[in-house]
């Protein structure tokens, strides 16, 4: 089956089977290694892409459903200052160790940052999915801290 739809700012357009998940299309057809496979169930948020701009886990939507629709990864944002800026911060907060959760943390937060949230709590939501298993999660709040605070002047 013939879809077509926005992969990170650009139109594709690939054949892909009935049944062939969209985190596995990215994966393994576009070659896209910043989507990981994780659970499979939707519960640990590494296959984490933005779905018309909402977070939306890859492993649980069929290839066939992006048809006319946008899909963005952490690639999508490689020239953006504001990504640049998180990622920055992220590494100087040793936010990542073994950095297999790292691409779906950072999407994540830039797309809290397109949202306006701009309070420690409701970042904390937009978090509240992505299992990491290294760092316990106290310097990626530090550096939700630090980036809400660029963002915001606060």
């Amino acid at each position: 089956m013939l879809v077509k739809f926005t992969l990170n700012n650009r139109l594709v357009e690939i054949d892909v089977k009935p049944n062939e998940l969209l985190l596995n299309v990215l994966r393994d057809r576009f070659k896209i290694k910043s989507v990981k496979y994780g659970c499979g169930i939707g519960e640990c948020s590494l296959c984490t892409v933005l779905l018309d701009n909402n977070p939306v886990p890859s492993c649980l939507i069929l290839a066939v459903d992006v048809n006319g629709r946008d899909v963005k990864t952490i690639e999508a944002f490689e020239n953006d200052s504001i990504m640049n800026m998180i990622q920055r911060i992220v590494l100087e907060n040793s936010s990542v160790q073994c950095g297999f959760c790292t691409p779906s943390i950072i999407l994540v937060i830039r797309r809290m940052i397109d949202e306006n949230v701009d309070g420690l709590d409701k970042a904390r939501e937009y978090l509240k999915g992505n299992l990491c298993r290294c760092t316990g999660y106290i310097s990626i709040l530090n550096s939700l801290i630090e980036i809400i605070k660029n963002i915001y002047r606060k």
